[in-house]
């Protein structure tokens, strides 16, 4: 991400460029409502989850045109490393891929060589969409694509953190992001982490490290605004929670009220 190519249309790269925190969050529900709603939120960035969000391939096309149509970048995270997955994404016009429990250096340089386009890696090129959300003609997505789609891989387990250094060398990888569930589960065997074991401490301490260290944004998932403000004195950026945890956390808070 040294090449300054810009372009307006990229929010969460541009911000992250200078250093102006963004926020994102987690998409897991199937519906272009929801994505137009949470993205006239004031968020920078959306991660549209087709790991582990009720996310079909249909809905994901969708949900990325929606997003990009107001002014916020949509990411896609992919359910592993398979280059038909990469592709499918990028196709439909993300800014950038989330890639998931990324655990050595070989991984990442596989994610990398199908993100981009050649000579730099192994991306076909065939679809239309990706310059709609980028509000550019095809020849300069083309062109561009490379140095402007954000490929981000998480570290969310112990090979992953044993392996970081090599990880975040890796020329092409953009943004670490750290999976807070899943190292718990990995490091401690229990879920959530309460956020002071020193194994998990110094292991997210690691990973933020290994990351500034080969010039790498940083980011993480956040639960609530109060998280997010105490993380962001530490990461580029952080994912605001989910969609669904919103629904969930402001019928539960409202009926406890209701019912009181």
């Amino acid at each position: 991400m040294t090449i300054a190519t810009f372009n307006p249309q990229l929010r969460l790269l541009n911000a992250l460029r200078a250093n102006a925190k963004p926020i994102m969050t987690f998409l897991g529900l199937p519906s272009f409502r929801t994505a137009q709603i949470v993205a006239q939120t004031g968020l920078d960035g959306i991660i549209i989850d087709c790991e582990h969000g009720h996310i079909s391939d249909d809905s994901m096309h969708s949900a990325t045109a929606a997003i990009a149509s107001l002014g916020v970048s949509p990411l896609v995270r992919l359910r592993m490393t398979h280059s038909d997955l990469i592709k499918r994404a990028l196709d439909a016009g993300a800014h950038g891929i989330v890639v998931p429990q990324i655990n050595t250096a070989a991984e990442a340089q596989t994610v990398v060589s199908y993100s981009k386009f050649p000579p730099q890696g192994l991306r076909g090129q065939g679809s239309a969409f990706p310059a709609f959300t980028h509000s550019i003609d095809l020849p300069t997505y083309i062109k561009t694509a490379n140095e402007t789609l954000i490929t981000c891989i998480q570290i969310e387990t112990k090979q992953g953190v044993e392996n970081v250094e090599e990880i975040c060398a890796v020329p092409g990888v953009d943004m670490i992001f750290i999976g807070p569930n899943d190292l718990a589960l990995s490091l401690l065997g229990y879920v959530p982490a309460r956020g002071d074991e020193p194994e998990f401490v110094e292991a997210i301490d690691k990973i933020v490290a290994a990351a500034r260290k080969h010039g790498k944004w940083v980011a993480r998932l956040s639960n609530n605004g109060a998280l997010c403000r105490e993380h962001l004195k530490v990461f580029d950026t952080v994912a605001l929670s989910y969609d669904i945890r919103a629904l969930q956390n402001w019928y539960t808070g409202e009926l406890q009220v209701a019912r009181s």
